[in-house]
């Protein structure tokens, strides 16, 4: 199989079951196989949602409404949605972009994008009972260009992508669902809390491996890990957000104390 060539459909291409597909037979190609180098390595100008979605900026995006509302869950739903499908490019991107990492990252890689696939779809099946769909509201594409800031370097993107953002994530998810039990009558709410559920507890393995391959990186280029990644989020202007951290989940995704600590938790055990 043309290898990088197929990641290159599915990275374009919005079609989730194909999306599927390509990641399922680039998994198997990759237990007896190590792929050819791409001659030239692509930068996408756009995300491949934006053939479906309107992009505006994120100050533009519709406010989330009462959760007790069909509206509100839409619109939490659609964001959760959008996370789902970004999530499920940029790990494809990973493997397509940095041809030069192990198999094994490869694998970890597309083994994530066969989670966010399926997060995907749990979530778009919840959409089509409120009676909507991916690509009914705005969303903007925040991700996609923090991906494409970081195309040039893996040890920026691992940086950024899982440590930052999809660590953030795991802050966010107890939250949403912790509001969402207030309505937990409504089965629907039911349903979503325990996609919810499934989602969180897979992130953190996300993260995990997003904070393995961001230490072996820095290990291979003689960098010490807590220092470098500090500079990095400065360097990319994004904050540490300390108080709203999830420790605990932070810890089983790979952050030890004292580099919660150095990033501004007050206290951690």
């Amino acid at each position: 199989m043309n290898f990088y060539k197929n990641l290159e459909k599915a990275l374009t291409i919005t079609d989730i079951s194909i999306k599927e597909l390509i990641v399922n037979e680039s998994l198997e190609f990759l237990q007896k196989n190590t792929p050819t180098p791409l001659k030239e390595v692509k930068v996408f100008q756009n995300p491949s949602y934006s053939a479906i979605c309107k992009i505006v900026p994120p100050k533009e995006l519709p406010k989330r409404r009462d959760l007790s509302s069909k509206d509100g869950l839409k619109a939490l739903l659609h964001s959760i949605a959008h996370i789902e499908y970004s999530a499920i490019d940029l790990a494809l991107d990973a493997v397509y972009r940095f041809e030069e990492m192990p198999n094994e990252y490869k694998i970890d890689w597309l083994e994530v994008a066969s989670d966010e696939i399926r997060h995907f779809k749990m979530i778009e099946e919840l959409l089509k009972l409120l009676g909507s769909y991916y690509g009914e509201l705005s969303v903007h594409k925040s991700l996609f260009e923090m991906a494409y800031k970081t195309n040039s370097s893996a040890l920026n993107r691992m940086a950024i992508i899982p440590r930052y953002f999809e660590a953030s994530g795991l802050d966010v998810n107890p939250k949403i669902i912790s509001k969402l039990k207030n309505y937990k009558k409504n089965p629907i709410i039911l349903q979503i809390i325990q996609a919810l559920d499934i989602i969180y507890i897979e992130e953190i393995d996300h993260v995990k491996k997003g904070d393995k391959w961001f230490k072996y990186l820095c290990e291979k280029n003689h960098l010490e890990p807590i220092k470098t990644y500090k500079n990095i989020i400065d360097s990319f202007n994004l904050k540490s957000r300390a108080n709203m951290y999830n420790i605990q989940a932070r810890k089983e995704a790979g952050f030890s104390c004292d580099e919660l600590v150095s990033l501004g938790v007050k206290e951690c055990k």
